[in-house]
Parts: structure tokens; sequence; C-alpha cells
């Protein structure tokens, strides 16, 4: 009973991970990256759909985003929800391949991503403490239920507490990774 709650901890925990770092991919660095557009939705025939559904995305260079829609008719569906996303950045369409430059980052904007860099850990950091107060709860329910003895909950309590520690620490890691990209000149 005990292993499949901390099994089940561990799982929630490298999910909410994992999600914060495909996360971190759409924040801009210094450096063009596919993962700012490859997720954004796209409204094709009426429908949304992933940007990297509809068209072959690359960096040719490392300060430029090229996209090649599969269709040519969604072209001018992509341009307009590259511009609805407001990601700083004008798409230059010639020939059905969309090209995004992207301007070095000002000071002003490399703040603002920071910023929202930090919220958005802080989002990963308190989902891992959730998970953590949930599993403490099913913890605390096997021992009242007496499916489990008092030493055995001390310990699974001591274990979701080392796993909190070590998941918000890649939190922290990855997060300090992604601000030195976004700082750095």
């Amino acid at each position: 009973m005990l292993n499949e709650v901390l099994n089940e901890t561990r799982e929630k925990m490298k999910s909410t991970l994992s999600v914060f770092e495909d996360d971190l991919q759409g924040i801009r660095g210094n450096r063009a990256s596919t993962a700012l557009v490859d997720r954004m939705m796209v409204v094709y025939y009426g429908q949304p759909t992933e940007m990297r559904q509809l068209a072959n995305i690359s960096t040719p260079e490392p300060m430029t985003i090229t996209i090649r829609p599969y269709d040519n008719t969604a072209v001018k569906a992509i341009e307009s929800a590259i511009q609805e996303a407001n990601i700083g950045v004008n798409p230059n369409v010639d020939s059905g391949v969309i090209r995004l430059n992207m301007p070095p980052l000002t000071r002003e904007r490399r703040q603002e991503l920071v910023k929202v860099l930090g919220k958005r850990a802080e989002d990963a950091r308190v989902a891992i403490r959730n998970i953590r107060r949930s599993a403490n709860d099913d913890i605390k329910m096997l021992e009242d239920e007496k499916e489990i003895g008092e030493d055995d909950a001390h310990r699974g309590l001591d274990k979701v507490q080392e796993m909190t520690d070590e998941f918000i620490k890649k939190i922290d890691d990855a997060a300090k990774a992604k601000e030195q990209d976004i700082t750095e000149v």
C-alpha cells in the first residue's frame, strides 16, 4: 500500500517536472528555438491544430526560425496565429515559407522573461508541494485505517519529503539554467 502511494507520488512529480521543462522550451532564450512555435495553436479549417502538425519547423541560423507549411493554404492561418501569439516578432512570408527573424533581446525584455520564468518555476514548485500534501494525506489515511504501522507512516512521510526536495531542486536547476540562457548577452 505504502509503496503504491510512493510510486504514484514519484510519477506525478516526474510528470510535473516534465511539463515544466516543456514549458521552459517555449520561453525565448538567446537563440531562436523551434519550441517557441511548434506547440502554437493554429486555427486550420476551423480546428485548433498544433503548428508542428501543419509545417516543418527549423532553425537554419541562430536567430531565424523557418516554417514550411505542408499545405500552402495554411500559410495565412499560421501567419495570423504567430501575430496573435505576440512573441515579439513579425512573420515574413516569401513564396509559401514563413521566416521569423528574432531580434536581439533588449535588457527590458530579458527582465520580463526572467519574471515570467520565475512565476512558472514557482507554479511548478507549488504543484510539487500539492502532490506532497496529497501523498501525506494518503499515508495518514492508511495509518488511520491501520493498513500500515506508525513507523511505516513516518518512513513514508520522510520519503515523500525527500522526493519533494529532489524535484524542487531539479526545478530550481532547470530555471537557473534557463535564466542564464536568457540573460547571457
